[in-house]
């Protein structure tokens, strides 16, 4: 999950490092410093989110005082929802997001060196299906995040739409489809494949509970802001329709959040209420990932 992580970084940081703002989506600089900007956001939405289902995840095998780091990360990732921390209309970096990298830093120390071989685990086939449709969706997104389009691209260039000018409800004049970096959409996605994969190793306990209602939270968000950008991008702005799916990356009263919580109870009582009977079964590693702890 990580190593995912880190190449999205990677990808962000090069492609708003080459690209002048003018072809991004509301930041303002570029070369290293616009690069190392829009980054530091990303270790914000949606790494920080993800961070926070990590640590959940792994504090069953921590001692007491790797816990109690694991609370302080815990805090920091969080200041990603306090309001104005990450900001839609203005994606450069400020010194506020700093507080959630070191969050998410502490969080892949803690994390390393504390994955167990679980072998097939219930539901395997189901995450597998979801994660390819997830992926086949995020086609767009993932171009855009190369600074590239489908355009003139035979089958994929006539199924999505990227940087056909389009108007957009709301919005005057006429823009890129699907705009160059990294999208909100995206984000969701691998919010997404963060469940799935933390979903196999839940363990029996008391932050059981609490951590598969965490997942629940997050696999519901992710799916949320998945649809609300892939509808936006390749439905409204066809002309089909004007009605959109509303915004769930803030708290809000629409029906996008009731949808959304709806959604993550759903997720919970049907799948991560109850472990997963490989993983309640298989015994930890000896050693220095899961050995005694103080």
């Amino acid at each position: 999950m990580w190593l995912l992580f880190g190449l999205v970084a990677v990808e962000v940081f090069v492609t708003y490092g080459r690209l002048p703002a003018r072809d991004l989506y509301n930041v303002s600089g570029s070369g290293l410093e616009g690069g190392a900007s829009r980054a530091l956001v990303f270790l914000n939405y949606p790494v920080a989110l993800a961070a926070l289902g990590v640590l959940g995840t792994v504090a069953p095998e921590l001692g007491r005082r790797s816990r109690a780091l694991a609370a302080v990360a815990a805090v920091l990732c969080a200041a990603v929802f306090w309001p104005g921390v990450v900001r839609p209309s203005d994606l450069d970096a400020r010194p506020v997001n700093a507080v959630a990298a070191v969050g998410v830093a502490l969080a892949v120390l803690l994390s390393l060196g504390r994955s167990r071989p679980l072998g097939h685990v219930p539901g395997d086939r189901g995450r597998l299906l979801v994660a390819s449709a997830l992926f086949v969706l995020s086609l767009p997104w993932l171009a855009a995040e190369l600074g590239l389009s489908f355009g003139g691209i035979p089958v994929l260039g006539q199924v999505f739409q990227t940087s056909e000018l389009r108007h957009q409800p709301g919005v005057p004049g006429l823009h890129a489809a699907v705009h160059h970096g990294f999208h909100h959409g995206l984000g969701g996605a691998l919010l997404v494949v963060t469940a799935l994969l933390l979903s196999r190793a839940l363990r029996p306990g008391h932050l059981h509970g609490l951590v598969a209602g965490l997942l629940a939270l997050l696999a519901a968000y992710g799916l949320m802001n998945v649809a609300n950008d892939a509808w936006l991008e390749q439905v409204v702005k066809r002309g089909w329709t004007a009605r959109e799916i509303p915004s769930v990356l803030y708290p809000a009263a629409n029906w996008g959040w009731a949808a959304m919580l709806v959604l993550a109870a759903w997720l919970w009582w049907r799948w991560l209420r109850r472990v997963p009977a490989r993983n309640a079964a298989s015994p930890r590693r000896s050693g220095p990932a899961s050995g005694t702890r103080g």
